[in-house]
């Protein structure tokens, strides 16, 4: 069963499509270097930090966790938003049940293979709708949109939501992650146009 989400931005703001962005068809792929090669096989995710259970899983195993299919809406800072992708994965939420979120637990980081890093409040990850993805309209995520694995934010701006992650840190205070070092918002609320801080 595939679950729509994109009626989500009633929780943000009035238009579907976020201001000061265009609507397309096409998925550009924009990333701060170039792809990293990864096996599914043989590809690993840890999570570490404020949990009871931390998780050191090869991508197969990961994806034993109950997962779900959805059709989400996908806004990048750069201006352009792409309605309606299928993406299947884990939600954070089952990821947060299955290890075991410590109460100090207020932040979220995740790392990629390329060294990419980028940060969330809690609670902003605690929604069904962020997804930890490996399948792209029911084919595997093509390396170059961040497979095997990526998470999916359809609710912020989409370098908040990491390609080739390999990691998940939780955290008891807020850090900041590659691009919010260097003047992205930190925030990234697509309706609000919380592009740069």
């Amino acid at each position: 069963m595939t679950r729509n989400v994109t009626d989500l931005y009633r929780k943000f703001g009035d238009d579907r499509l976020p201001p000061g962005q265009r609507e397309t068809s096409r998925f550009p792929v924009l990333s701060k270097s170039g792809t990293p090669s990864g096996d599914p096989d043989s590809w690993g995710i840890e999570v570490w930090g404020a949990v009871e259970e931390p998780l050191d899983a090869t991508l197969p195993e990961f994806r034993e966790l109950p997962s779900e299919t959805q059709v989400q809406d996908f806004h990048c800072v750069t201006g352009w938003s792409k309605f309606d992708c299928e993406f299947t994965g884990v939600t954070f939420p089952t990821l947060a049940d299955h290890v075991g979120v410590h109460d100090d637990a207020v932040h979220v980081m995740f790392h990629a293979a390329d060294g990419y890093t980028t940060n969330l409040p809690l609670s902003d990850c605690l929604r069904d709708e962020v997804l930890l993805t490996w399948a792209y309209d029911d084919d595997p995520l093509p390396a170059d949109h961040g497979g095997p694995l990526r998470v999916v934010t359809p609710h912020k701006y989409a370098y908040k939501g990491a390609k080739w992650v390999t990691g998940v840190e939780f955290l008891t205070d807020p850090e900041r992650g590659y691009w919010e070092k260097r003047g992205y918002s930190n925030t990234a609320n697509p309706w609000n146009e919380e592009r740069y801080s």
